[in-house]
């Protein structure tokens, strides 16, 4: 089913959501690539000093057929800019493996929660093998009902996951996969897509020396999409948080 123009506008920002949490996400221009710490779809990049200084020792990589290239990054007052940027075919990706374990008192239990942010880049819809704990890639299965993403956990597809999908311009949807963490996203707009999944596992463990009673995993994938309607403005850029 086709629909003009301003009707398909219409529809899509009648399904809107706008809910969105904090998360990573990585951005490549003519200039580099960089990975941020806020809310694309709120224009909110954290600064330093303030929340991005949460993050210890993030790490990122560029991942081509070939082979797997440590990459550094260098922290300045909005990101962590990538040493290197992905051609085509390649993509990036950004992880913080130490991010602190945070406490919480549970009635009388005190309860340590382990928090793994991470972030892909990729500038093709060409198939991603799954690099992280939980990863959200193209599959490759493309067609006119969209592009095809699935979600993995601990290198297995991740049954009913739910995907965020957010544009800068303040727009977002909450898609669910199927059986095998597949869906099929319609990208109407050019421009950058963040879309977002999340996993929490109750499990016990431990990273080094720190124990930790259940984990949560939350992974973006940049997208682009180069053809469609023109892209709207982007929100207006909002105040990064102070630290307490």
């Amino acid at each position: 089913m086709s629909f003009p123009r301003l009707g398909l506008i219409a529809l899509l920002f009648a399904t809107a959501t706008t809910a969105q949490a904090h998360h990573v996400w990585l951005e490549q221009d003519a200039t580099g690539a960089t990975l941020y710490f806020g809310e694309f779809g709120h224009n909110l990049r954290e600064t330093t000093p303030g929340y991005l200084d949460k993050f210890v020792a993030p790490v990122a990589q560029r991942i081509s057929a070939a082979a797997a290239q440590p990459l550094t990054l260098s922290k300045t007052a909005k990101g962590f800019v990538l040493s290197g940027t992905a051609a085509k075919g390649e993509s990036l990706v950004a992880e913080d493996a130490r991010y602190p374990v945070s406490e919480r008192k549970d009635g009388d239990k005190l309860v340590r929660s382990l928090y793994v942010p991470a972030a892909r880049l990729v500038n093709t819809f060409d198939r991603q093998a799954p690099h992280f704990t939980l990863d959200l890639v193209p599959t490759g299965n493309n067609g006119p009902d969209g592009v095809e993403v699935q979600v993995f956990y601990k290198g297995q597809p991740l049954p009913k996951a739910k995907v965020e999908v957010v544009t800068p311009f303040g727009w977002g949807k909450d898609l669910r996969g199927d059986d095998q963490g597949r869906l099929t996203l319609s990208l109407p707009w050019k421009g950058s897509y963040v879309l977002e999944v999340k996993h929490a596992d109750t499990s016990a463990g431990e990273r080094g020396s720190e124990k930790y009673d259940r984990a949560s995993y939350v992974t973006s994938l940049t997208i682009t999409q180069p053809e469609g309607l023109p892209a709207l403005p982007a929100a207006p850029a909002a105040t990064p948080n102070k630290m307490n």
